[in-house]
């Protein structure tokens, strides 16, 4: 797949490059927004292309649609018999994909649940509207939120937090989820997207290696217990960082009182 055209529509995702972010919509309002193995498809492609395309820096990930940022997995289409799968880079083609060196914001209008609530848990920054609402409903359906809800949530919140929401479904608003701490900021009713443009501006203000480092010094401490070996492991992160052009352009602009121009090197 080329990400080089602006717009592109699929059969159920719409995608559109805005300069250095990619904006990916789930179009599928008549379903809330729901996944199901063709659309999971296409996101995995998309992802896939975004991550390698080096004039990218910042995805975005929205629904359709004020109801639905995504309800999760399709369960009419799986009740109706057909086979059921996830790409292996997860649900979404989001949720099983590591060091990515990207960020991901979702951008949350309505409902998050189930699946659709694990792509946020899998995003780096989550803005959502003053409506919004999450939820891991599985138990209820007899399922197991299994593409990442349990264990990323158990360590994003407080685990007792956690461990109700998982063993009873029960929804989360906007205002309680930022308290708890997986969403980022709030927008007013419908405009997460607007949000969340507003934040990937604020992350190309910085320099692109810069940012890509950052996260995977961010992923690689989560493989450590001990403080001192997360920090020692971000050595070769840094090296990178010592040795770049934008370090010497970060350093001239600000002593020049003018916005950098980076260039990735």
């Amino acid at each position: 797949m080329s990400l080089s055209n602006n717009r592109a529509i699929y059969e159920f995702i719409q995608v559109e490059r805005r300069g250095q972010v990619l904006e990916i919509t789930i179009n599928r309002p008549e379903v809330h927004n729901s996944l199901h193995p063709p659309a999971n498809a296409e996101l995995s492609v998309i992802f896939d292309a975004f991550f390698a395309d080096p004039g990218l820096r910042v995805a975005i990930i929205a629904g359709a649609g004020t109801r639905a940022f995504c309800a999760g997995n399709d369960l009419k289409y799986q009740a109706s018999g057909e086979r059921i799968h996830v790409p292996l880079s997860g649900f979404g083609g989001l949720t099983s994909r590591e060091e990515r060196g990207k960020p991901v914001i979702a951008a949350v209008n309505g409902y998050a649940m189930g699946g659709g609530f694990e792509i946020c848990l899998a995003c780096d920054l989550v803005i959502a509207d003053e409506k919004a609402q999450f939820a891991l409903p599985e138990v209820r359906v007899g399922l197991l939120a299994a593409a990442g809800g349990v264990v990323r949530l158990a360590r994003e919140i407080p685990k007792k937090q956690a461990v109700e929401m998982i063993l009873t479904g029960r929804r989360v608003g906007a205002t309680e989820a930022r308290e708890l701490g997986f969403v980022n900021r709030i927008s007013p009713a419908g405009e997460a997207l607007q949000g969340a443009r507003r934040l990937a501006e604020e992350i190309l203000d910085g320099a692109p290696m810069s940012v890509q480092c950052a996260l995977e010094v961010i992923e690689e401490a989560e493989r450590h217990s001990s403080v001192f070996a997360a920090i020692a492991s971000q050595a070769d992160a840094l090296a990178r960082i010592m040795s770049s052009e934008d370090m010497m352009e970060g350093a001239k602009a600000f002593a020049q009182k003018r916005r950098p121009q980076w260039t990735g090197r």
